[in-house]
């Protein structure tokens, strides 16, 4: 054997990377981060807005003549359309069926958290805790408002992913922007028909309900229409970045 056929053998070719002695799982995690952070935070905004979702919130009311018609809210409002906008993101840039996983995925969490807060919640107390009774009110297993969440996020979340595929279908990929306004329009009014009606009817009665339905669904679509430059730039730079790494 010559000395350059030795050379060769012992030592790896130049072009060699790093990259080149990753594992399969650790070049499938390098090449699906961004999905995967997108889609951990989803699922997790949904997680926490399940929590805070329990307290409406009164911010005073709008008088109109002798009408007064209170601003009620539920605590999910501050955060749950950031819900939507990260929805958006997997649905412009993974696709319908890369989105309906993570919607799924989310869904299947928030069971998960749903069922754990019950367990605890029934385990007896260990001597000395005195705190019950607190934690049952705050975070206490709730059928209606647990079936509510889940019930509303699955069907809003769904039906705002399959607008939002139909209509970039249609146009070819155009009017982002107008694409993103129609399928919000579309799955917030399913989302909070759904939680409204199946959490609290009967319990907010009358005018109360009526604009607790109306304004909760109006600031969700007034915050995503907000966050709508954000949310178009975020999908153009996830897009470009995808994009990049498919071509390297």
């Amino acid at each position: 054997m010559s000395n350059t056929t030795e050379r060769t053998m012992a030592q790896p070719a130049e072009s060699s990377t790093p990259e080149d002695y990753q594992t399969p799982g650790a070049r499938a995690a390098r090449n699906g981060s961004r999905y995967a952070m997108i889609s951990a935070m989803f699922v997790g905004i949904l997680l926490i807005s399940n929590v805070v979702a329990v307290k409406p919130i009164a911010f005073g009311a709008i008088t109109l003549g002798d009408l007064s018609l209170p601003l009620v809210f539920d605590g999910g409002v501050f955060l749950f359309p950031l819900a939507y906008v990260l929805g958006d993101v997997l649905a412009e840039v993974y696709g319908l069926k890369a989105s309906r996983r993570a919607i799924f995925s989310a869904f299947g969490l928030a069971l998960v958290a749903s069922l754990t807060i019950f367990v605890v919640q029934i385990s007896p107390a260990a001597e000395g805790w005195n705190n019950q009774e607190a934690y049952a009110a705050v975070l206490g297993f709730v059928p209606r408002i647990v079936a509510a969440s889940l019930i509303a996020f699955l069907a809003g979340q769904l039906v705002n992913a399959w607008v939002l595929d139909r209509l970039r279908q249609r146009t070819s990929g155009r009017f982002l922007r107008t694409r993103l306004i129609g399928s919000t329009i579309v799955g917030q009014l399913i989302d909070t028909l759904l939680f409204c009606t199946i959490a609290f009817a009967g319990i907010i009665t009358g005018i109360d309900f009526v604009m607790y339905v109306v304004l909760g669904y109006v600031v969700k679509v007034l915050a995503e229409v907000v966050l709508l430059p954000i949310t178009t730039r975020v999908i153009t730079a996830v897009r470009t970045a995808e994009q990049r790494s498919l071509a390297a």
